[in-house]
């Protein structure tokens, strides 16, 4: 029963590719590489993390990388011009940007009803035009940033990064809120059947606010975390990730047209994208052919997603009832 589950497909396939690639370059399996292909996975499977929980209420968030690129870019910006700025304080400005960046489009999208891959359209190409506006075009170097500003991603505790350990964290998190919170399950049933989840009294349009809210704050943290991981901020930070990100997804098996999904697929969509990324070079297999590789995956995704819907139906996350109210609980 488990072999059929996709999750365990997708983990065996991780698996195998990691030996098929090592068995061809031994220096891929060796304990530093694959402590990097762990802490370069981290910010695509957070990002994935958060996607997830808007695609399960059939939206779509295009604006991430935008958002991630703004916020990012606000962080260098206030930590080269006030080096003396305690760490936190300027994380916390950069989840509290992409926090705002994801409350419009939650508005937009909950309570003005507008559609949800039109609003994040337009928010993308503006949050994007903003990044170039604020910084005026031009690029913040690692020697304008604090040096602890730099380093905190990489630093490692216990022998792990710091990255390492907040993506922990936070897979912990997204399972906990899609599984045992009510918020999490008011999502799935949103997404399953939005009219049925509006008359058990499901606040629709308060849970996508915030559903949106989170990703942008996800969105915002990983922003720090990506320009102080590189130490660079530039105008094209994160440029078209946000579609690598909703791959993850489809890859994990988080269905488009939303009341399903799994924390451990999107985890696990994430590390197969991460590993095809770090394998492909090692291999000396060409760009090109790195994109065509990665599209034919998700391609093939896409195929298994609608052939099990097809034959199974939706796997959504049980949704209890209030015998007594008739709402959700």
């Amino acid at each position: 029963m488990m072999l059929k589950m996709r999750e365990t497909q997708l983990a065996l396939c991780i698996v195998a590719l990691i030996a098929l690639v090592g068995a061809r370059a031994p220096v891929f399996v060796t304990p530093g590489s694959l402590s990097n292909l762990l802490t370069d996975s981290t910010l695509l499977v957070m990002l994935a993390l958060a996607q997830m929980l808007v695609i399960v209420t059939r939206g779509v968030d295009l604006s991430m990388a935008s958002s991630l690129a703004l916020a990012g870019m606000m962080s260098a910006l206030l930590a080269s011009r006030f080096p003396a700025l305690p760490l936190f304080i300027v994380v916390l400005v950069a989840v509290a940007i992409g926090l705002g960046l994801g409350l419009i489009n939650g508005y937009l999208i909950g309570y003005l009803e507008l559609p949800p891959i039109v609003v994040t359209l337009g928010t993308m190409s503006v949050y994007r035009g903003m990044v170039f506006v604020l910084s005026g075009g031009a690029w913040v170097s690692s020697h304008q940033m604090p040096a602890d500003f730099i380093a905190f991603p990489l630093t490692k505790l216990f022998g792990v990064t710091h990255l390492v350990w907040i993506a922990a964290l936070v897979v912990l998190a997204a399972w906990y809120v899609a599984r045992y919170s009510r918020f999490g399950r008011d999502l799935y049933a949103i997404g399953n059947e939005p009219s049925s989840a509006r008359y058990v009294g499901i606040p629709i349009a308060r849970r996508l606010l915030w559903t949106y809210g989170l990703a942008g704050a996800m969105a915002g943290l990983c922003g720090y975390l990506w320009v102080a991981r590189y130490a660079v901020a530039y105008t094209e930070i994160a440029y078209g990730f946000e579609f690598t990100v909703i791959a993850a997804c489809v890859i994990g098996g988080i269905s488009i047209a939303g009341g399903s999904g799994s924390v451990a697929g999107a985890v696990l969509g994430g590390l197969f994208l991460a590993v095809i990324g770090n394998a492909l070079p090692v291999v000396k297999v060409s760009p090109f052919w790195q994109s065509a590789l990665t599209g034919l995956v998700i391609l093939t995704a896409v195929l298994i997603n609608a052939r099990n819907g097809k034959q199974g139906g939706r796997q959504i996350l049980p949704l209890h009832l209030n015998k007594a109210t008739g709402s959700a609980a």
